[in-house]
């Protein structure tokens, strides 16, 4: 983890909030487009931010928030009770939606969805690579950023207040899409599935704000070996293996719970995990949040 200071606190959008967030001791850690860091707020909740502003600057890192307040607290204690001078704990960044080299690139971003989109933006137009920007949301008033990025970026960004004009052709864009052209889209389950049928699967690169539903087998009760403790946890089945380690003294750092974030990943040693996220996990690794075991048996490290 990593402190910080809020530094600024800013109302850039109807129920939107941008956090300037400085280190108090020096440089922060590099970060790349498309990362995001774990928050860990002062009301026990540890929530996940797209970083929004700019690579280049060690010193401080932005990230946006929308007021929620059916969300699960992180968004209604930022809005109310957040201050300028607090300090934040912070993770390193983490990166499952790099941005790739291409020839050309699409942005296409959905309200929030913004915040991941940007700094990919900013390092297309600075390499000198084509790179257009498709801006959604339901009013101009709701869109953060909308202005910063058409003054920046003039008719590279074409923003769409759907209360206005109605949502966008994403079939009639991906129709007339050049061939060379990689798409990156963030946004609503509705945009990403738009996305999905308009644009070809393999130039399609998206980030959900919340798994896919999916339906897996059974849940079944397997052993997990911490293998540096040498202690055996039972999981049973009607609880995560994020859950049955916490209860058994082996605690993992946890964000989302649904298998986006990737904050609770563990190194499996031997067996088979099933892997339920929707990050993609690579080879040797897991997600104790949803994922869990193909075999009877899991080692882990820990």
């Amino acid at each position: 983890m990593q402190q910080t200071v809020v530094d600024h606190i800013d109302q850039v959008a109807e129920d939107v909030v941008s956090l300037v967030l400085r280190g108090p001791t020096g440089p922060l850690a590099p970060w790349e487009p498309g990362a995001h860091i774990d928050v860990a707020l002062p009301n026990w909740l540890t929530r996940q931010y797209s970083l929004c502003g700019d690579p280049a600057d060690r010193d401080a890192y932005r990230i946006a928030i929308r007021h929620d307040p059916l969300t699960r607290g992180g968004s209604e204690y930022i809005h109310r009770f957040l201050r300028r001078g607090r300090t934040l704990d912070v993770s390193l960044p983490r990166n499952h939606f790099p941005l790739v080299s291409a020839p050309e690139y699409l942005f296409v971003a959905g309200g929030i969805g913004i915040t991941s989109v940007m700094p990919m933006l900013r390092a297309a137009v600075a390499s000198g690579t084509p790179a257009s920007l498709l801006y959604v949301g339901r009013s101009k008033a709701s869109m953060p950023f909308a202005d910063e990025l058409t003054s920046r970026y003039g008719d590279r960004v074409r923003v769409v207040a759907t209360d206005q004009e109605g949502r966008p052709d994403l079939a009639a864009l991906g129709s007339a899409l050049p061939p060379r052209v990689l798409v990156y889209c963030c946004g609503p389950a509705s945009m990403l599935d738009a996305a999905k049928a308009a644009f070809p699967a393999e130039r399609l690169r998206m980030e959900r704000f919340h798994a896919v539903p999916r339906q897996f087998a059974p849940n079944t009760e397997f052993e997990a070996v911490c293998a540096r403790s040498g202690q055996t946890v039972r999981v049973p089945a009607d609880e995560s293996l994020l859950d049955a380690l916490t209860h058994a003294g082996r605690p993992v750092v946890a964000g989302c719970r649904e298998g986006i974030c990737g904050s609770c990943e563990l190194t499996v040693l031997d067996g088979d995990p099933e892997h339920r996220d929707d990050i993609g996990a690579s080879a040797g690794r897991m997600y104790a949040c949803v994922s869990r075991a193909s075999s009877p048996r899991l080692v882990l490290d820990l």
